[in-house]
């Protein structure tokens, strides 16, 4: 096999096998959320096939991310581009908030500014 269709399987690979993993996915799950058998997603996973663009947009929905972050290699993926869930932006903004409002109340009540 060439080398660079080797290194492309292995990081769709890897890349799949992180994201599905961060949802708490098994390869059954997967498979039957794009409509795929167990067996296709494992030799996906084992870079023994390829797969359609169809079916890549079908596994990057399932898995919550963009295409490209599917084929693109991890570190470069995740310093360029850096997956951040909706739940985890609002967990982060309730947080700011909250000490921001900490921070206004404590300079009122102590007559700080």
């Amino acid at each position: 096999m060439n080398k660079n269709v080797d290194k492309l399987r292995k990081i769709l690979s890897e890349n799949i096998k992180k994201y599905r993993s961060e949802l708490g996915f098994s390869q059954g799950k997967l498979a039957e959320l794009v409509a795929l058998s167990d067996q296709t997603i494992n030799d996906i996973e084992g870079r023994r096939t390829w797969v359609s663009d169809k079916t890549l947009i079908k596994i990057a929905c399932a898995l919550k991310v963009e295409v490209y972050q599917l084929v693109y290699p991890k570190t470069e993926a995740d310093k360029l581009f850096p997956v951040r869930f909706p739940a985890d932006i609002l967990l982060e903004l309730r947080s700011n908030l909250e000490k921001d409002m900490a921070r206004r109340f404590d300079e009122v009540v102590t007559d700080r500014k």
